[in-house]
């Protein structure tokens, strides 16, 4: 028994989604990693799967080219969005979000950003605007949970900073008890910002949609920019609009690649 897959990207963040709605998809941590591989599987930075969902219109599954389950992805949402064909909800860990359909791109509302240091969640309570830590270079950052946790520091110049190596030591910092994505952010203009993001599970991406959010929030509750805020990412920009109190809405592009088969070996 084969079962079908699609290769989709929003700016170049890609998966592979699996569409279970017609019947349970047994997936492990191995064959997840296996499917993730680029050199000997399909190759993407996240696995997506779709199941039924009895609060909304389907349920997304996230899990990272780590093999792990993470709580939500943006540029996932958008893929799954125009999958569908139509404006849906959709069930995540990180709670409902609501996808609409533009053309080929795809708004969505994110839900409410959470700053507090137990929602991000953080090891002990400290100020989340103005964090009083370091690693290297990288100081005082600030922190949201956009459905999934995001330490944002603000640079003046992105590229200068060595995420490769710094990513995952901020990552697995136990200071963040479920890990963390990292962003480093320069302010570029008072409605713009560029962005790169080491993502928890799955490394530098071309694009990070809850990134983007987290971002954009961030530097909005700080009075560095003000919305809507076009964040560019190495794939490409997201249009992020947020008002304190209110839900984030973020749009961009969501790409289907192609459709193939996997044979049953490859399933758990």
């Amino acid at each position: 028994m084969s079962v079908r897959f699609h290769k989709m990207h929003g700016l170049g963040n890609d998966f592979v989604v699996i569409d279970g709605r017609a019947g349970p998809i047994a997936l492990s941590e191995a064959s997840i990693r296996a499917l993730a591989d680029r050199h000997t599987g399909v190759g993407c930075d996240q696995l997506i799967l779709i199941e039924p969902s009895s609060v909304a219109d389907v349920r997304m599954r996230i899990f990272n080219a780590d093999g792990g389950e993470v709580e939500a992805c943006g540029n996932a949402t958008r893929c799954v969005t125009r999958l569908i064909g139509h404006d849906a909800r959709i069930e995540t860990l990180g709670g409902i979000l609501h996808g609409r359909m533009i053309g080929d791109d795809a708004t969505i509302d994110m839900g409410v950003p959470r700053f507090d240091w137990e929602t991000i969640p953080l090891a002990y309570a400290m100020d989340t605007r103005d964090m009083p830590v370091s690693w290297d270079a990288l100081e005082r950052p600030t922190v949201a949970n956009v459905g999934n946790p995001h330490v944002i520091f603000f640079v003046p110049d992105t590229y200068a900073v060595p995420l490769e190596t710094l990513g995952p030591r901020i990552e697995t910092d136990p200071l963040f008890p479920e890990r963390i994505n990292v962003n480093v952010a320069t302010v570029t203009g008072p409605h713009a910002i560029t962005l790169r993001v080491w993502e928890r599970g799955a490394g530098i991406t071309r694009a990070c949609g809850t990134g983007a959010c987290a971002t954009a929030v961030a530097a909005i509750r700080l009075g560095l920019v003000t919305g809507p805020v076009t964040v560019t990412l190495p794939g490409g920009d997201l249009e992020i609009d947020w008002r304190p109190g209110e839900t984030i809405s973020m749009t961009g592009a969501a790409t289907h690649v192609f459709t193939g088969e996997l044979s049953e070996g490859w399933l758990a």
